[in-house]
């Protein structure tokens, strides 16, 4: 490395901050990308849910900086630099780690958090909590928690929602299903939206956890280089 100069050291170095960047570009992409799609149904789901997507693109603006510090770095060929970044990439690195067990560890208790808060839902049956009934079923393709006919037996007015009905089979006259019997299969969407926001969620985490092994493995690279690098400049420097 010593024969190399420390002109190809810089080369280097900003060459992998500028791959780093854009990682944290896409890790920030993917963060909003998520959050916008699982805040559609907040008002069923915790906070928590909403957590590692903010966390990640929180992440993905510390990135920026980051990278932006390393090429500092490279450019005055500091060793101690070199090594604070290796410091930042590794608590970067810790953070994400801890987000992605806490995540795992989360997701076994999911499904039941989601069907309790649409049981509460459906049994208060407010505006907000139609209004937020309405959304689901009509985005999702779904009805009721499990079936349609937890709105006979769970709801406060015992009556299918209009948003219940498939949109071919809407009578625009008066907003609803027409000539069908209450829980009919024909018309009614007959699949539980507690699965289905299930597997939305579920979906979401794949790319979540899809982007952070992949800046995973490039934060372990970025660390072992600085290192590398670092120790480099030192050596060529006591001679």
């Amino acid at each position: 490395m010593r024969n190399c100069g420390p002109s190809l050291i810089k080369y280097v170095l900003f060459a992998f901050n500028v791959l780093f960047a854009l990682s944290g570009l896409g890790i920030l992409i993917a963060g909003a990308i998520v959050l916008a799609d699982v805040s559609e149904f907040n008002h069923f789901v915790e906070g928590r849910v909403l957590a590692p997507p903010v966390v990640l693109i929180v992440t993905g603006l510390i990135i920026f900086l980051i990278a932006s510090f390393g090429c500092f770095g490279a450019i005055k060929e500091s060793p101690n630099l070199l090594l604070t970044y290796a410091v930042l990439l590794a608590i970067i690195f810790i953070v994400e780690l801890a987000v992605g067990i806490a995540a795992s560890v989360f997701k076994k208790d999911l499904e039941m958090m989601v069907k309790n808060s649409l049981q509460e839902s459906i049994k208060r049956s407010s505006s907000e909590d139609t209004m937020a009934w309405d959304n689901i079923q009509r985005k999702l393709m779904c009805c009721g928690v499990d079936t349609p006919a937890d709105w006979r037996t769970i709801s406060a007015n015992k009556t299918l929602p209009a948003s219940c009905c498939q949109p071919q089979y809407i009578d625009t006259t008066v907003g609803h299903c027409l000539d069908s019997p209450a829980l009919g299969k024909d018309k009614y969407y007959q699949v539980g939206c507690v699965g289905e926001l299930k597997k939305r969620i579920d979906k979401n985490a794949v790319i979540l956890i899809g982007v952070g092994i992949g800046i995973a493995f490039i934060q372990l690279l970025g660390i072992a280089l600085a290192c590398y690098l670092a120790s480099s400049i030192r050596r060529d420097r006591s001679q």
